[in-house]
């Protein structure tokens, strides 16, 4: 018994090792504002963006399109994922700006300052 309980514990040491050395669960972080607009145009066809707001732990972001519009980051694996919202889906509060998706599954992202 004790044998299976310590092969299972180095089984699962000896795959998170792998895991880790081949970089799996690494990435997805929004690093910097260029990176933001970036990933927001390459998302979404005909959007432009004019400026980015990151979030203080570089887990989401807001891009501003050079039309008004709005494109929420958020981290989603290996790269960020994204949604397009409208003004009137912002809320600014004590924390940052939060983003009522309307995406049951995208949830709320709270881009922190």
């Amino acid at each position: 018994m004790i044998l299976k309980l310590v092969g299972s514990l180095i089984a699962i040491l000896v795959l998170a090792g792998l895991a880790r050395w081949l970089g799996f669960g690494a990435g997805g972080w929004i690093a910097s504002e260029d990176q933001a607009r970036a990933e927001a145009e390459a998302s979404f066809a005909g959007f432009r963006a004019a400026r980015a707001t990151l979030s203080s732990d570089g887990a989401s972001a807001l891009v501003e399109g050079t039309d008004g519009s709005f494109v929420i980051l958020k981290r989603h694996g290996v790269h960020p994922a994204g949604r397009r919202v409208t003004p009137d889906q912002l809320r600014q509060t004590a924390e940052g700006t939060r983003v009522e998706t309307g995406d049951a599954r995208f949830g709320t992202v709270l881009v922190r300052r």
